[in-house]
C-alpha cells in the first residue's frame, strides 16, 4: 500500500521548513535509516532519514521549495511489488468532497485550512507522538492507540514493526484536545503598517526588496513576542577587569602547549554559571503557569551568523573547567556559523549571554529570549579613571554590563544578588577555580 512521506518536525518548535535538497530520486530503494533529503529549518540544515523501507514512487515537493508545512506530504513510498499506478489508486477521494462541502463556509474554514490534513497524534499531555506514515495507517486499520506503543525507530519513532506486533486496545479519550476549545481567543497583538502600505510610502524611492528567510521570520516573531509579553527590567553594573586580564594572561601561557587560548567571554560564561548556583532562585525558566527552577547551570551564548544568530547552550557549565568551556564554545560557534547545530544544542538553558564588546560597544540592553529568565548584555572593556579603595584616583579597565530580567521569574533583589555574584566572580577570577 502506497504511503506518504511527510515533512518532518525536526525540532519541537518547527512549523515549516525548506526542502533544500533531495538525496534520493524516484525509483530508488530505501531502508530505515537511509538519508532522504536535506531540510532547512529556521535554525539549521538537517538530514532527514527514512523510517520505513520501500521504493520512492513519486516526489511531490521539488527541492528548493520554501515554507513547506510540517506534516505536508513530500513524497510517496511504495511497498515491494507496488508500482506508480498504485499511488493514484490509494489516494482517497474524500478531500475533494470535503473541499466542496467546506466552500460555503470559507470564512470559518480559513483557520483550520492552514493546519495539516492529518495532524500527528499526541499524548494526553499534548506531547507529539512521532510515527511513520505507514505505522499510522496500520494503527488506524487495527484500531491501535499510538500513545500506548513504544517506538523502536530513530529517536523513539513508531515504525511498521511496532504496530504490527501490537494488539488492539481502546483509544484514550482525547481530553487534552478539548482544553484549547475552552480557552478564550487571545486578543490580536497590535501590528504595524502592512507591507503594501510601507511600499507605498517609498514608491518614489529606489530600493531592493529582500525576502525573509525562515531564521529571520523566527527572530522577528520570537523577539516581538518577548517584548510584548515579558515584563523586562534592567540592572547595570561596571566591572573592573584588571585582575581577570592578568590571570587570563598567566593561564594562557600555561595552556599554550595544549593549544588552548582562553577568552574573556570564557570567564564570563563561567562566572554566570557559578553565579546561578550561588543564587539558585534565579536559575529558573518561565513555564506559563509555573516556574521551573533548574538544578544545573545551562548557559546560552549568542553567536552572530550571516543573516541572524544562534544561541548554543553549554550544559552543566558550572561543572566544567575554563579550558573545557573554551573548547566547547569554539566548536559550537564554528558549527553555528555553518548552520550545523542539532536542535538539542541550541534549545534549553535558563540564562543567556550576549557580548558585543568585540565590536566596540560600551553598553546595550538585550531582549530576554523566552523561556529564559534573563540575559547579560556585555560591553567592551575600556580604560577609565576610578577611585580606589584608599580614595586615590587611578586607571582601571572597566567593562559595563546590563542584565535584562523577566520580572515574572526574578524579582529585583534576587536579580541584584545574581548580578553581584557575577561581578564578584569576574573581579576575583581565581575564586572560580576553587
Amino acid at each position: 500500500m502506497a504511503t506518504e512521506i511527510l515533512m518532518p518536525a525536526l525540532s519541537p518548535t518547527m512549523e515549516e521548513g525548506t526542502l533544500a535538497k533531495w538525496l534520493v530520486k524516484e525509483g530508488d530503494e530505501v531502508a530505515s535509516g537511509d538519508l532522504l533529503a536535506e531540510i532547512e529549518t529556521d535554525k539549521a540544515t538537517m538530514e532527514f532519514e527514512a523510517v520505513d523501507e520501500g521504493i520512492i514512487g513519486k516526489i511531490l515537493v521539488a527541492e528548493g521549495t520554501e515554507a513547506v508545512k510540517v506534516n505536508t506530504a513530500i513524497a510517496v513510498l511504495l511497498e515491494e511489488g507496488e508500482s506508480a499506478d498504485d499511488i493514484a489508486a490509494s489516494a482517497p477521494a474524500a478531500p475533494a468532497a470535503a473541499e466542496a462541502e467546506a466552500a460555503p463556509a470559507a470564512v470559518e474554514a480559513a483557520a483550520p485550512a492552514a493546519a495539516p490534513a492529518a495532524p500527528a497524534p499526541q499524548a494526553a499531555d499534548g506531547t507529539r507522538i512521532f510515527a511513520s506514515p505507514l505505522a499510522r495507517r496500520i494503527a488506524a486499520d487495527k484500531g491501535l492507540d499510538l500513545t500506548q506503543i513504544t517506538g523502536s525507530g530513530p529517536k523513539g519513532r513508531i515504525v511498521k514493526a511496532d504496530v504490527e506486533n501490537a494488539t488492539a486496545a481502546p483509544k484514550a479519550a482525547p481530553a487534552a484536545a478539548a482544553a484549547p476549545a475552552a480557552a478564550p481567543a487571545a486578543a490580536a497583538a497590535p501590528t504595524g503598517p502592512s507591507a503594501d502600505m510601507v511600499a507605498a510610502m517609498y514608491q518614489d524611492r529606489e530600493y531592493e526588496e529582500i525576502s525573509l528567510d525562515g531564521m529571520r521570520k523566527t527572530i522577528a516573531a520570537r523577539l516581538s513576542e518577548a517584548k510584548q509579553t515579558i515584563p523586562h527590567f534592567y540592572l547595570r553594573r561596571d566591572i573592573k577587569l584588571d585582575a581577570l586580564l592578568a590571570f587570563r594572561s598567566q593561564l594562557n601561557k600555561q595552556l599554550e602547549a595544549r593549544g588552548v587560548k582562553l577568552s574573556v567571554n570564557d570567564f564570563i560564561i563561567k562566572a554566570v554559571a557559578n553565579a546561578l548556583q550561588a543564587v539558585p532562585e534565579a536559575n529558573a525558566v518561565w513555564a506559563g503557569d509555573r516556574v521551573l527552577q533548574m538544578k544545573a547551570s545551562d548557559v546560552a551564548v549568542a553567536v552572530a551568523i550571516e543573516g541572524g544568530l544562534f544561541t548554543p547552550v553549554l550544559q552543566d557549565a558550572d561543572q566544567k573547567s575554563l579550558s573545557s568551556l573554551s573548547t566547547q564554545m569554539k566548536d559550537l560557534a564554528s558549527r553555528a556559523r555553518e548552520r550545523k547545530l542539532a536542535p538539542t544544542e541550541y534549545q534549553g538553558g535558563s540564562f543567556a549571554i550576549s557580548n558585543l564588546g568585540m565590536f566596540g560597544i560600551d553598553n546595550f540592553d538585550a531582549i530576554v529570549n523566552p523561556p529564559h529568565a534573563g540575559i547579560l548584555a556585555v560591553g567592551s572593556g575600556v580604560k577609565k579613571p576610578v577611585v580606589g579603595a584608599d580614595g586615590e584616583l587611578t586607571v582601571a579597565t572597566v567593562m559595563s554590563v546590563t542584565m535584562s530580567v523577566d520580572h515574572r521569574v526574578i524579582d529585583g533583589a534576587v536579580g541584584a544578588n545574581l548580578l553581584q555574584a557575577i561581578v564578584d566572580n569576574l573581579e576575583n577570577p581565581m575564586s572560580m577555580l576553587a
